[in-house]
Order: C-alpha cells, then sequence, then structure tokens
C-alpha cells in the first residue's frame, strides 16, 4: 500500500469515527506493524477562523491500512506557532 493510499484511509477513518473535519496530514511512517498518520483536525470553529481550535491526532493503522488506534497528541488555537 502506498504512502498516499494510507494517508487518505486515515483521514477517511478518523472523520468517519470522531465526526471532525480533517484539515491535513502532517506527517506518516511506516512501522514494524502498519503506519503511523498524524493528522490536523478542525475541533472548534470560531469567527474569526484564526481563533479556531484544531488538534493533531497520531492515527495508527494496520499494514491493509485498517485504523486500529487513534489519539489527540496536541490541541492548538489556529494561529499559535507549532514547538516540537
Amino acid at each position: 500500500m502506498k504512502a498516499t493510499e494510507v494517508a487518505e484511509r486515515a483521514v477517511e477513518q478518523l472523520t468517519a469515527l470522531s465526526g471532525r473535519t480533517a484539515e491535513a496530514v502532517t506527517g506518516i511512517e511506516r512501522t514494524d506493524d502498519g503506519w503511523q498518520v498524524r493528522v490536523e483536525v478542525l475541533e472548534l470553529e470560531r469567527i474569526p477562523h484564526s481563533t479556531d481550535l484544531l488538534a493533531e491526532y497520531a492515527v495508527e493503522l494496520d499494514g491493509d491500512g485498517d485504523l486500529t488506534s487513534y489519539r489527540r497528541v496536541r490541541r492548538y488555537a489556529r494561529g499559535a506557532s507549532r514547538e516540537d
């Protein structure tokens, strides 16, 4: 399975489970058991949009592209700078 296909499946499955809108895939990595994909999600839409709340989720998929787990790893305002 190609990384682009895995990313699409991660977004589709996370959206279906969480009911939230995915904004972007921010990372993807092959693991021993499958894949880990980082997905940025819109958690709370506000006006102005620069104050929206976003979250980054770590999504685990098996070798077939099926979601095995997901968790929120951070939550932040859209305009906030990122510190790694």
